[in-house]
């Protein structure tokens, strides 16, 4: 195949829905919804965050993508497939759910068999599963903790154990709830380490619920929640412009933008910077 072909296959990948939602509801109560009217498609190889006020739905949308919670109204579509009784085992295959808590997902007394485990429910073969096993832990780095319980890990340990067992799955989208509000600072500079290793390979689509700037400003588009209702889907850049709509979501920009606004009210010209750490590389290159 000639790279014109790649790039064209490539294309075409990245422009395919794979997940949409139109009219879509929910409510433990008729007089108290959740959710309200959501209506929006995700491309394949997005990474898509979602962010609002606490208790605006964002935990409760992904939930809603493999039949954790039963919808009210409306229709999902998860990779072609129409949410329905007799597709949910196929959709619940294809999304992965990394969740605040590494803990909650644990079911294995050491990681080799917390690993082993989801792949067990697939009905691999032996030698597939330890084939995935050992090629997911050595990518995350975490091959030499495979006889450990996870007890004995620390907390961005237990988040990458966490990431190799729904990556061995190898579902084709993966939902991080608030996965690194639990991590130190080095811990979660791991994880988005991960994350944008993730979206250059262009074959997981990415969801990530978070309040974190710096990780909003990574991500490809933001989907805005709040009571119930999809109230912005834009940049993370038109978000960060945005003061109204920053209230709104109960955020503040980044770090590196509000010095780098203060230093441009100053004199001192200076572009926006992507990230704390280009701006750092701008001032003192």
């Amino acid at each position: 195949m000639n790279e014109t072909s790649k790039d064209q296959d490539k294309e075409a990948g990245e422009n395919q829905t794979v997940i949409s939602l139109e009219g879509v509801s929910f409510g433990y109560s008729p007089e108290h919804p959740i959710l309200q009217n959501i209506t929006l498609t995700i491309p394949q190889g997005q990474w898509v965050c979602l962010v609002g006020p606490n208790g605006c739905g964002k935990s409760t949308l992904v939930k809603l993508l493999n039949a954790l919670l039963p919808k009210s109204a409306g229709e999902i579509v998860v990779c072609g497939q129409k949410l329905e009784e007799e597709t949910i085992g196929y959709i619940r295959q294809s999304i992965g759910m990394v969740f605040q808590n590494p803990d909650n997902q644990f079911i294995g007394a050491t990681v080799e068999e917390d690993i082993l485990f989801g792949l067990e429910g697939l009905c691999l073969s032996h030698a597939e599963m330890e084939s995935r096993l050992h090629s997911y832990t050595q990518r995350l780095g975490i091959d030499h903790l495979l006889a450990k319980h996870p007890g004995e890990l620390s907390g961005g340990q237990k988040q990458r154990v966490a990431i190799a067992s729904i990556l061995a799955m190898e579902p084709g989208i993966v939902i991080f709830d608030e996965a690194s509000s639990m991590l130190d600072e080095g811990s979660r500079d791991e994880l988005m380490g991960i994350l944008h290793d993730m979206r250059a390979e262009g074959k997981y689509t990415i969801l990530m619920i978070t309040h974190d700037a710096d990780e909003i400003l990574a991500t490809d588009r933001v989907l805005a929640l709040q009571g119930g209702g999809l109230v912005a889907d834009v940049t993370p850049a038109e978000l960060f412009l945005n003061a109204e709509l920053l209230e709104r979501c109960h955020l503040q920009e980044p770090y590196a933008w509000g010095l780098a606004h203060e230093l441009q009210k100053r004199g001192i010209q200076i572009d926006v910077p992507a990230s704390e750490k280009e701006l750092i590389d701008t001032l003192w290159p």
